[in-house]
């Protein structure tokens, strides 16, 4: 389910982080495009920001979370024609997200098979899970 503009001229990124082989996963709130879509925390990258700088501002608008980027997974162009990066990030240990309302609906921990079953994904989201399942994307264990 992708509901962008097909002419985005954005550029995106995304952050993938895992704790206890679960990975953090956001539903979308009612206002924003895609509404109550699932899909990893991530966004658009704004003049002069590079991917991990606009990887911790967005983890931290929509999450509360400071994020350390890691390593790039991953890159594609999404459905609405939007290049995106893929990125392995960290958290701490102890932190709790807390989803903006204005961004967030809800925010799930969720195996790959969970994730995967969602019928509400975005349809990169589920690219970047088959590729992960195939061994093409290699995440920790």
């Amino acid at each position: 389910m992708d509901l962008l503009p097909q002419d985005s001229p954005r550029r995106g990124a995304v952050g993938v982080v895992l704790r206890d082989h679960r990975m953090l996963v956001i539903r979308r709130a009612r206002g924003v495009v895609a509404p109550l879509v699932y899909c990893f925390p991530g966004g658009g990258i704004e003049d002069g920001e590079s991917e991990e700088e606009a990887l911790i501002r967005e983890f931290r608008e929509e999450v509360g979370l400071t994020l350390r980027p890691r390593r790039r997974l991953w890159e594609c162009v999404t459905a609405w024609n939007v290049p995106l990066a893929w990125w392995l990030g960290e958290i701490d240990p102890g932190a709790t997200p807390v989803g903006n309302p204005a961004e967030v609906e809800s925010i799930h921990w969720l195996t790959l098979e969970e994730m995967a079953g969602l019928p509400d994904l975005l349809s990169s989201n589920r690219e970047f899970l088959d590729r992960v399942d195939r061994g093409e994307i290699v995440l920790p264990r």
